[in-house]
């Protein structure tokens, strides 16, 4: 492996995963809103505990399952509930292929570690995933987390890619992240000039375009598909950038969080940890970025 700058990649997983929990983002938990068992603060405990491993990702001899596996377990160290299992996910093979000092390696080396994922990456994966126990797994006739898989990650990530906007990632090259997420946040961030209001705006376009895996799991893609178009709704109006489209977005804040957050955009969060940390990694944004959104009529 070449050399590469360890402290530039932790910094950026550290501040990829707090920018994320701290933007006042619809339905999730942020600085402002906690869920019952879960805190703001669980997440940034999570945020540093997997800081270390991450910036270990591209050292010879640690496969992305490992990473993965190590990541899962520093959180459960530090809190006592599932708070990153998707970031972790998402983040590891993204780290791991990245070494080079001043750039990334780029896509084709992902792409080149992805293809090169092993059935004992598969087996050290699943254990995380029962680990961090997350919610709505159900269950599925292929390759099913609780069993002992037969087939290697990536083969197990595209039988669940129709289904999991994560598998997705692994199934294409992460091709949402780079060609749509990413695209999205520095538009925002260029058009509002912090980096709250970039995430949120992300956010929209994400749950505009795309139903949220884990809204579906736990409620079925009906209900996903109606949270699609109420944001779909809130950008019709003018997004987070008119009074209009503000107001709609909190009258949807509110309807993703009542009955007990149950449609808490939790895959949506992770996939935009994801764009946030390549921003960083490929310095499109730097940790100093201005942050907060001033606005009098958000959440």
């Amino acid at each position: 492996m070449g050399m590469y700058d360890r402290p530039l990649l932790e910094t950026s997983v550290h501040t990829a995963c707090v920018w994320e929990v701290t933007a006042r983002k619809l339905g999730n938990i942020h600085r402002y809103a906690d869920f019952d068992g879960t805190s703001y603060l669980d997440f940034i405990l999570s945020a540093g505990a997997i800081t270390t491993v991450m910036g270990n990702a591209p050292s010879w001899g640690n496969t992305i399952g490992q990473v993965i596996g190590a990541s899962t377990r520093a959180t459960r160290e530090v809190v006592g509930t599932n708070t990153n299992i998707g970031i972790i996910l998402l983040l590891a093979p993204l780290a791991s292929t990245w070494v080079e000092t001043d750039k990334p390696n780029g896509r084709h080396e992902l792409d080149r570690r992805l293809r090169s994922l092993t059935v004992q990456d598969a087996r050290d994966v699943y254990e995380a995933i029962r680990l961090a126990n997350p919610g709505g797994l159900g269950d599925v006739p292929e390759q099913d987390v609780r069993s002992e898989p037969t087939v290697t990650l990536l083969e197990a990530m595209k039988l669940a890619a129709d289904r999991d906007l994560i598998a997705r990632q692994y199934a294409n090259g992460f091709a949402d992240v780079f060609d749509f997420g990413l695209p999205a946040l520095l538009a925002g961030f260029e058009r509002f000039g912090c980096i709250e209001a970039a995430i949120i705006d992300c956010q929209l376009r994400w749950l505009a375009e795309y139903p949220d895996s884990l809204i579906a799991r736990k409620n079925g893609p009906a209900a996903a598909e109606d949270v699609r178009r109420r944001a779909a709704e809130v950008m019709r109006l003018g997004g987070i950038a008119t009074p209009e489209g503000r107001a709609a977005g909190v009258a949807l804040d509110r309807h993703l969080r009542s009955d007990g957050n149950k449609l808490n955009p939790g895959t949506t969060a992770d996939l935009i940890a994801a764009c946030l940390f390549v921003a960083l990694r490929e310095n499109k944004v730097r940790p100093s970025a201005p942050f907060r959104w001033d606005v009098p009529d958000w959440l």
